[in-house]
């Protein structure tokens, strides 16, 4: 499978760190570009006291995006030697936004960390990891959490 760009995910965590190495390798021996992706999660807020009012979104939300922008561009220099676009997006579904931007991009494969959640904490904070692999039409190669 020859690939010409390579979708990588960052939360720009450490865990999220651990893919860029072999996706790097991936890419210059293939020949690919990257295009890593930060989403910034805009979570709606109810008003308090009005529970028909619908949800409003963030309150700073051109502060996150403006964060996550220059954030995500310091994170670029570990990918050095390869073509790297960078792209910050507000979303309410990071899983579902990773797998839209994969098939409107024309990305050939989707890399990203997981953070190994278990129990209570997945069945709360859920896995974007798997609902990319739910969502995607192309293939996710995921890196596992370090041991």
């Amino acid at each position: 499978m020859k690939l010409r760009k390579i979708l990588l995910t960052s939360d720009l965590s450490t865990e999220s760190r651990r893919a860029y190495g072999p996706v790097v390798q991936m890419a210059r021996e293939g020949g690919a570009s990257i295009l890593l992706l930060h989403i910034v999660e805009d979570i709606p807020i109810v008003p308090y006291g009005a529970p028909l009012a619908g949800p409003l979104p963030s309150l700073d939300r051109s502060a996150m995006l403006q964060g996550a922008t220059e954030a995500l561009e310091a994170e670029r220099a570990a990918l050095a030697g390869v073509d790297v676009e960078t792209l910050v997006l507000p979303s309410t579904n990071a899983a579902e936004s990773i797998a839209e931007v994969a098939a409107q991009k024309g990305v050939g494969l989707i890399a990203m960390s997981t953070h190994g959640r278990t129990g209570l904490r997945r069945m709360v904070l859920g896995s974007v990891a798997e609902g990319v692999v739910r969502h995607s039409r192309v293939p996710v190669l995921v890196f596992p959490p370090a041991s």
